[in-house]
């Protein structure tokens, strides 16, 4: 018994004297792997010795044990922390750098201008009353253009306008196709649905075009329908002066012309005064004062039909903004392609 404690006592003021003498993080580790080690530790030897005690030994010697062992762990504990903050102090002691001046700032991102754009006309026909409705980018023929009342020769279906993806096909053997616009997903939309419907379609589309100032062969664009019982042209034209009016301001001119589309009788197109040169004439606007800026119009008899709507009963509106056509005259950028660099320069303005 008395070797024990003689052994216990020396452990004890050998590893506290150790610990307060260690220099090192290293050299605090030594001290606890030689007094607490899980297998060779001085300490933890000594508590494997207990059960070969006499009970009344063996309490005694093991209040005593774990006593010094929790001293040890904390004394420990306490050092490493000790030589922690002195490690610290000398770092910041070197170092040229004034820790009390303000760190950098982080540069914050920002939405891309097309995307702010996008929502930004997304938003003017929610007020309206109009949902957001969606579609995937990959159609079918018919989606595309049959249910569309495109005929079968018509230019738009030739492959130097579409692409193609011939090794997918429909249920009727056809290629499926990189959607050419937005309008599949009212199709969709009037299968599945029944009026009134006021939905607009936000997305990306593909056209075999050569890209330049103003055209890209993926851009994006906000297709927008209205079926219900007694819709007029009227209508259209004044959803579609509004928008434009919240879009470039109050004093925006808005002018209507005929045109042509297949799914929509009578078309036209929608043209606003040059926000380049304020209806003046330049080049933006090839001297007019005026730039075309979407195609509408009622929705044509034939495809109420394809969905199963009755024509005497409903009538409706479509009309297909490109949002990039968009972002050019809201913020004054005379080239496409700019959107589409991803120069940060350039993207910075618009946060």
């Amino acid at each position: 018994m008395s070797e024990s404690f003689e052994q216990l006592n020396k452990y004890q003021v050998d590893s506290l004297h150790e610990t307060s003498e260690a220099a090192t993080p290293e050299a605090l580790d030594a001290v606890h792997l030689k007094y607490l080690g899980r297998k060779e530790g001085l300490l933890t030897q000594l508590l494997q010795t207990l059960p070969s005690l006499p009970p009344d030994q063996r309490k005694e010697l093991g209040r005593k044990a774990n006593e010094a062992k929790r001293a040890l762990e904390s004394a420990l504990a306490e050092k490493k922390q000790s030589l922690e903050s002195a490690r610290l102090t000398k770092t910041l002691s070197e170092t040229a750098e004034d820790l009390t001046l303000p760190g950098t700032p982080l540069v914050r991102g920002g939405l891309h201008p097309l995307t702010k754009v996008e929502e930004d006309i997304v938003a003017v026909f929610q007020r309206l009353g109009f949902n957001v409705a969606e579609g995937p980018e990959v159609e079918t023929d018919d989606n595309n253009f049959t249910a569309l009342n495109h005929p079968p020769d018509h230019p738009a279906r030739d492959s130097h306008d579409t692409f193609y993806l011939k090794s997918h096909k429909d249920a009727a053997g056809a290629p499926l196709l990189l959607r050419t616009h937005t309008s599949p997903v009212q199709i969709r939309y009037m299968k599945t649905h029944k009026p009134p419907l006021y939905i607009v379609a936000p997305g990306r589309v593909f056209r075999h075009e050569a890209v330049d100032a103003t055209h890209s062969f993926v851009f994006h664009q906000v297709e927008g329908l209205a079926v219900d019982e007694g819709i007029s042209l009227a209508d259209l034209k004044g959803a579609l002066t509004l928008f434009a009016r919240e879009m470039f301001g109050g004093s925006a001119e808005v002018r209507f012309r005929p045109s042509y589309f297949p799914f929509v009788e009578p078309g036209i197109e929608v043209d606003i005064s040059c926000a380049f040169c304020s209806g003046k004439g330049c080049r933006v606007c090839k001297n007019t004062g005026w730039v075309e800026m979407l195609g509408a119009g009622l929705v044509h008899p034939n495809v109420l039909r394809g969905v199963g709507l009755d024509p005497g009963k409903f009538s409706g509106y479509a009309f297909g903004i490109g949002v990039e056509r968009v972002a050019m005259f809201k913020y004054g950028v005379d080239d496409m392609r700019l959107f589409y660099e991803n120069d940060v320069r350039f993207l910075r303005q618009f946060r």
